[in-house]
Parts: structure tokens; sequence; C-alpha cells
């Protein structure tokens, strides 16, 4: 599994940059670099990008940091190469990430870092994401960082989240108990299970 977090350079991924081309970044960025520094030069980034997508791993990438536009560039460049892409971040592009993960096969979103950052919206935003992407594409995590407390809390606001919308589906006739249950499963951990290999 690899993470990108600099989703700008998307906008030049669509390519892997060629030898001549990574042999001269890697000299003028070696060559000029704090120590300690950040790997920051897009060819650089570019050629790191490309080799995560050779390896077949899953790749995350952070799609809320960059152009919605070059991610789905990205997506279509990558459909068929045996890589799945993992969009974290989403929010407040969340809509544009569920379509993504209708349009392309190994396209999957992330939803821990979304709820995490809306709130008393969660429900609200969690119902928006349902009704536009795949249940099979959709995977929980916390999205939590530093203490480890978040992550309870994480889980639990997304727990509330879910069983407040599928409630109301299943309250409303939409839905009958059993398919919520089946959905509910495959998002909280199944999907996940599936897309990172994880035994049992």
């Amino acid at each position: 599994m690899h993470a990108f977090t600099r989703g700008w350079v998307l906008a030049y991924a669509t390519e892997p940059p060629g030898p001549g081309e990574v042999r001269g970044a890697a000299g003028r960025w070696l060559a000029c670099r704090p120590a300690g520094g950040r790997l920051d030069d897009p060819v650089l980034l570019r050629h790191l990008l490309w080799i995560a997508v050779a390896t077949g791993k899953p790749l995350q990438l952070h799609a809320g940091t960059g152009d919605p536009a070059a991610l789905a560039g990205f997506a279509a460049r990558t459909a068929g190469l045996g890589t799945d892409l993992v969009l974290l971040h989403g929010y407040p592009d969340h809509r544009h990430t569920a379509r993504l993960t209708g349009a392309f096969p190994h396209v999957h979103a992330d939803l821990g870092p979304v709820l995490a950052r809306t709130g008393a919206r969660a429900a609200a935003v969690l119902a928006e994401i349902l009704e536009l992407a795949p249940f099979g594409k959709l995977l929980f995590s916390s999205g939590a960082q530093a203490l480890p407390e978040l992550h309870v809390v994480a889980a639990g606001v997304f727990r509330a989240a879910l069983d407040r919308v599928l409630g109301e589906w299943v309250g409303d006739g939409a839905w009958s108990r059993t398919d919520a249950q089946r959905v509910a499963t495959m998002i909280a951990s199944g999907n996940a299970r599936r897309v990172y290999g994880l035994a049992g």
C-alpha cells in the first residue's frame, strides 16, 4: 500500500517520466535539498507514483488536495493495469470521488477521512456518497491520526452515520433489513478485506 499526499502531481502523471528526466531531476534535488527536506520534485514524485502503480498493490491517493479532472485522467490512464486506486480525503469533492468509483472498476473510496471531517453532517455526506458510488467500492477506515482515542471516536461517528442512513431507508421501505445489514458489512469490513487482500 502506498499513499501520495500531493494530489497536484497527478496533473503531470498521465505518463511516467523517462530515465533521463528522472536522473536529471534526482541530481538537481540531491544537490539542492536541505538536510531532512521532503521530496517535492514533481518529476521524482511522478516517477514514484508510476513505480507504485507497477507493484500491483493498492495505491492510496489523497483526492481532496488536487485537481478532480487530473485525478479522473490518472484513473483512466491506470485502468486495466492491475492496481487498485483508493481515494482518501474526498471531502468536499466527495460527489466527484463517488462518481469515479462508479466509472472505473479499479477505483475505490475510503470513507474514514471524509466522515472524520464532516462532524454533525456525516450522515448527510454519507447518504450523498451512497447515492452515487457502488456499495462494493466504499471502505471504512477511522481516518484518525495521533491520539488513539480518535480511532474510537471515528468508528462511533461512522457507525452512527451508517445506522442513520440505512435505518431511514429501511424505515421508508426502500430497503429490506437484510439488504441494509449486507451493505453495512461490506462497507465496514468486507470491501477493505477484499481490496487489501486481508485474511478472514
